[in-house]
């Protein structure tokens, strides 16, 4: 087996806050079970058991949500001593979390440093901008409560990257919100473009991102970027740094950026398991880790042909001269119905119309030295 990449939902769904564009509530509002509460000691037990047993070499594990720090930290420590416990392939295990910081502490923060955790941390740019889609549950918004746990992660030496969702507004913002970033010395960070309901007709939400926008957001970013690589202070924007890899003949970590699904265990609060983040459907389901192996999830999964699925690109986009790079992107973004193309195609048009040849530049300096 090559190295294994899970993901754990251990609070389902439920969150602490009420992001107006959380592609999760949306999943939850479509399928007869919208939560499964919260995961027990003992599913998790079969999870990381039979996880374990079938991994090689590394296994990625990967807590999410919902917000994943409402079930508690002792479920964490569980965790730990299970990963101990059932690790009998002595494999490597990465350990990671997507927060949005509201729950997180000194004991949080000491946690994620004794066991070496990296932690995502979602923050969307300066405060107005931040707090028009991520509110709580009163409909506040949750700046101050992010820029507190960036302040404890700092101080006790936690590793963490930033997590931006770009919206419709969030997009237009891009200058303040990058300054923003330098300012606070956020040196890793990772923009997610936004995603309209699954199943609708995109673009038509306030928060939604256009094709067009998108495109503008991605060369203003890079030009901000390169400026700054060129004076060797730039951050690491994990989108950049995937496509010099694909110039300098490396696979992209990311699997949107291959072009094709990857495997992946997304695994939900009652050990359910999904091929994708963006798929945790009833009619995606693969098996149950209480009552599955991951050979016969494996078998499920190939029944299914859901990655299979994804490596059916448009006629289009194998003719396109940016294919090589783009290569039809996020299957989750690609139109089921005419002309089933990529929905930001334009904007990949755009930027690497604009960026390409300094990314080839880049590339090739590489390449020298």
């Amino acid at each position: 087996m090559p190295p294994m990449s899970v993901l754990i939902k251990p609070s389902s769904g439920n969150c602490n806050l009420r992001c107006k564009y959380c592609f999760y509530y949306d999943t939850m509002s479509k399928r007869l079970n919208p939560s499964f509460g919260f995961m027990t000691e003992d599913t998790l037990e079969y999870v990381i058991k039979n996880v374990l047993a079938f991994a090689q070499g590394e296994c990625s594990i990967a807590y999410q949500g919902g917000e994943p720090t409402l079930i508690g930290l002792e479920f964490y420590k569980k965790s730990i001593e299970l990963q101990d416990k059932y690790n009998v392939n002595h494999v490597k295990i990465y350990n990671s979390i997507q927060t949005n910081g509201y729950n997180c502490d000194k004991s949080w923060a000491e946690f994620f440093v004794q066991n070496h955790f990296l932690v995502g941390l979602s923050l969307d740019g300066i405060q107005k901008v931040h707090n028009l889609y991520r509110v709580n549950t009163k409909g506040e918004g949750s700046f101050y409560k992010v820029m507190e746990s960036i302040k404890l992660f700092k101080k006790h030496g936690v590793q963490f990257n930033i997590l931006s969702v770009v919206n419709g507004k969030s997009a237009l913002s891009l200058e303040h919100n990058y300054e923003f970033y330098k300012r606070h010395k956020l040196k890793f960070l990772q923009f997610i473009a936004c995603l309209d309901p699954i199943g609708e007709e995109p673009g038509k939400l306030e928060y939604s991102l256009t094709p067009e926008l998108y495109g503008e957001f991605l060369i203003k970013l890079f030009n901000l970027w390169y400026k700054d690589l060129l004076n060797g202070e730039q951050p690491y924007i994990r989108q950049f740094e995937n496509y010099i890899a694909i110039l300098l003949g490396s696979h992209p970590e990311s699997c949107d950026m291959r072009g094709t699904c990857g495997k992946q265990y997304v695994v939900e609060a009652d050990g359910s398991v999904y091929p994708c983040d963006f798929y945790v459907l009833e009619q995606y389901c693969l098996g149950n880790f209480r009552e599955n192996s991951a050979v016969e999830i494996d078998e499920a999964r190939k029944k299914m042909g859901f990655i299979e699925q994804s490596y059916t690109h448009h006629v289009k986009c194998k003719v396109c001269k940016y294919y090589f790079v783009c290569r039809s992107g996020c299957k989750r973004n690609r139109q089921t119905e005419e002309p089933y193309q990529q929905y930001f195609c334009k904007s990949y048009q755009m930027f690497f119309d604009a960026c390409l040849p300094k990314m080839m530049e880049i590339a090739m300096n590489i390449q020298k030295n």
